[in-house]
C-alpha cells in the first residue's frame, strides 16, 4: 500500500511529518535511485526509499507501552555515561523512545512507543495535551501561592508560565501535596516555579499524560497499552458498544544492575 514519503519517514521514526517534509524538499529523500519530491507516494514492499543514503526498513509494528520511570533513571535511549535509562527497563526489541520526558530525579508515567506521529501530537505545545503530577512540597501553601501558581509565573529566564490547574491535596508531616495539571512542560518548570514561590520541591509524581493514567504500576513495572487507550491518545472516539473493562495484565518488573556502556 502507498503511503506518502513523510509519513513512511515518520514511522520510521525520523521525526515528525513535518519535520520529515523538510528532509523531503532538502533532497536528502530518494525513491528507487531518485530524488524524491514533496507529496510523492512510495510502498516499501516494492520501493526502496532511502533517508541520507540508508535504506529505511519494513515498518515495525507500532508498539506502545506504560512505563514507571523511577527516580535516578535517565529519560532517554542512550545515556551520556552508565546511568540506566528508561529504555534498559523494557527487555524487548526494537526501537522505543520515551514521550513526556520527566527528570533525572522525577518519577511516573512515561509513554514508550516507535510511533513518530503520536510522539509528535503528545509533545508539540500546539496541541495543548494536558500532563497531570502529583507534588510534594516542604510546607503547606497558602492561597496567595496556589493562586500565583494558577495564573503562572515568570521564570529566572523571562518566560512566563502557563495558567496550570493547582489544588491542595493533603498535608504529609511537614510538607504537602498538590496536584498540577497543566499543557506544558519546559526543563525542571515545577521545580522552578515551587522554588519561586516558597514551596521547595520534594517529589514529583507525573500520574497522567493525556487519557492516558498511571494506574497501578509501581516503580519499574510496565504494560502494553489496551488498543482502546492507544485511540484514545490519538484522539480516537470509542464507541461505547465497544469499550470494555481494561483487562488486567500482568505487571512486569526488571531488577537488573545498571547497563555498562562502552
Amino acid at each position: 500500500m502507498q503511503e506518502r514519503l513523510q509519513k513512511l519517514l515518520a514511522q520510521a521514526g525520523y521525526g515528525s511529518r513535518r519535520a520529515c517534509e523538510e528532509f523531503i524538499i532538502e533532497g536528502r529523500v530518494s525513491v528507487n535511485g531518485k530524488v524524491a519530491v514533496l507529496g510523492q507516494k512510495a510502498d516499501l514492499a516494492v520501493d526502496k526509499v532511502t533517508m541520507d543514503g540508508k535504506a529505511l526498513a519494513r515498518p515495525e509494528t507500532m508498539m506502545y507501552i506504560a512505563l514507571y520511570k523511577p527516580r535516578n533513571v535517565l529519560s532517554a535511549t542512550e545515556g551520556p555515561d552508565d546511568r540506566q535509562t528508561v529504555r534498559d527497563l523494557i527487555p524487548t526489541p526494537g526501537h522505543l523512545y520515551p514521550v513526556g520526558r520527566l527528570d533525572f530525579d522525577s518519577e511516573g508515567l512515561i509513554l514508550m512507543t516507535n510511533d513518530g506521529d503520536l510522539t509528535n501530537k503528545l509533545t508539540h505545545p500546539r496541541f495543548g495535551h494536558e500532563k497531570e503530577y502529583r507534588v510534594l512540597v516542604a510546607r503547606r501553601p497558602d492561597t496567595e501561592q496556589l493562586d500565583a501558581w494558577r495564573r503562572g509565573v515568570v521564570l529566572p529566564d523571562g518566560d512566563r508560565t502557563q495558567p496550570a490547574n493547582v489544588h491542595f491535596i493533603s498535608t504529609s508531616g511537614k510538607g504537602s501535596w498538590i496536584r498540577v495539571v497543566m499543557g506544558e512542560g519546559k526543563k525542571r518548570q515545577i521545580r522552578e516555579v515551587g522554588k519561586l514561590l516558597g514551596l521547595p520541591v520534594v517529589r514529583i509524581i507525573r500520574v497522567r499524560i493525556g487519557t492516558l493514567k498511571l494506574g497501578d504500576l509501581k516503580p519499574r513495572q510496565w504494560r502494553y497499552l489496551t488498543e482502546d487507550e492507544i485511540r484514545e491518545l490519538k484522539g480516537e472516539k470509542v464507541p461505547k458498544m465497544e469499550q470494555k473493562p481494561r483487562p488486567k495484565r500482568p505487571m512486569r518488573r526488571v531488577d537488573t544492575p545498571k547497563n555498562k556502556r562502552k
